[in-house]
C-alpha cells in the first residue's frame, strides 16, 4: 500500500525554559492508504497531542508532516483550513453535535461551511450516510434526543461527508456501553472496507484496539511499537 501520510521527527513542546513540557519528542509515523490504525498508549503520552497535529488544528515545533503530498508544515492556515475540510474528518469522544440541529443537518454542516448553502447532492449524501449507519428512523430528530450510540454515529456520519482520505477517531467510543462501542466500531470497520478510508482511533480499549489491523504504541512522545 502507498503512503497517506508521513511524519517525521515531529517535535511539540509547551513553554519554554524550566516551565517546558516536552509532549512529542521527535515522533515518526507514516499510515497507509486504507490502513484501519488504533493509537494506544497511556495517559500524557502524546496521543491527543499527535492527533490534533495529523488533523492540521495544531502545529509541531519541529518537524516534518506530508499528506497527499502537501507540505502541511509550511502551509499557511487559509491552506490548511482547506485542505482539512476537503480531506480529514474528525471523530471526538464527546460528539460535539449541534444540540437543536436535526441529525441530518449536523451531518452536512461541513458542506455547508465548504460551498457557502446547503444543496440537494450534500442532502442526499447525509441521508445516505444517516441510513447507513442504522438512523433511518432519526433523520430529522434533534441530536439532543438521541441516545448517546445514536449521536456517535451521527459524529461518524459527520465526518465522512465529505469522502476524506483520512478519519482521525479520538476516543470514539470512550462514552458508550459496550453494545453501542462495538455497532460504531463495526460501522467504521465497514467503512474502511468498502471505501477505503484511513482510520486512526486512539483508544485505551483493548478489544477495540483488536479490531483495527495496525496497532500503533505511543509512549514518552515517541511511536514505540
Amino acid at each position: 500500500m502507498s503512503a497517506l501520510l508521513e511524519a517525521k521527527d515531529l517535535v511539540k513542546t509547551f513553554g519554554s525554559g524550566e516551565a517546558a513540557t516536552h509532549v512529542l519528542r521527535g515522533l515518526d509515523l507514516t499510515l497507509n492508504n486504507g490502513e484501519m490504525a488504533a493509537l494506544l498508549g497511556p495517559s500524557g503520552s502524546g496521543k491527543s497531542t499527535l492527533l490534533t497535529i495529523l488533523g492540521t488544528l495544531m502545529k509541531p515545533t519541529s518537524g516534518h508532516y506530508r499528506m497527499l503530498d502537501h507540505d502541511l508544515i509550511t502551509a499557511d492556515d487559509r491552506a490548511l483550513t482547506e485542505f482539512r475540510n476537503r480531506h480529514i474528518g474528525f471523530v471526538f469522544q464527546f460528539h460535539n453535535l449541534l444540540p437543536d440541529f436535526s441529525a441530518l443537518e449536523n451531518v452536512i454542516f461541513p458542506t455547508a461551511v465548504r460551498e457557502g448553502r446547503e444543496t440537494p447532492a450534500a442532502r442526499a449524501r447525509g441521508v445516505d450516510l444517516l441510513v447507513r449507519m442504522g438512523l433511518a428512523e432519526r433523520i430529522h430528530f434533534p441530536t439532543a434526543k438521541l441516545s448517546g450510540g445514536q449521536k456517535q454515529r451521527v459524529a461518524v456520519a459527520r465526518a465522512l461527508m465529505n469522502s476524506p482520505e483520512l478519519v482521525l477517531a479520538d476516543e470514539p467510543t470512550g462514552n458508550l456501553d459496550r453494545a453501542s462501542a462495538l455497532q460504531v466500531m463495526d460501522l467504521i470497520g465497514q467503512i474502511n472496507r468498502e471505501e477505503g478510508t484511513t482510520f486512526l482511533i486512539s483508544t485505551h480499549d483493548d478489544k477495540i484496539a483488536a479490531a483495527c489491523q495496525r496497532q500503533i504504541v505511543v509512549a514518552d512522545g515517541l511511536v514505540t511499537g
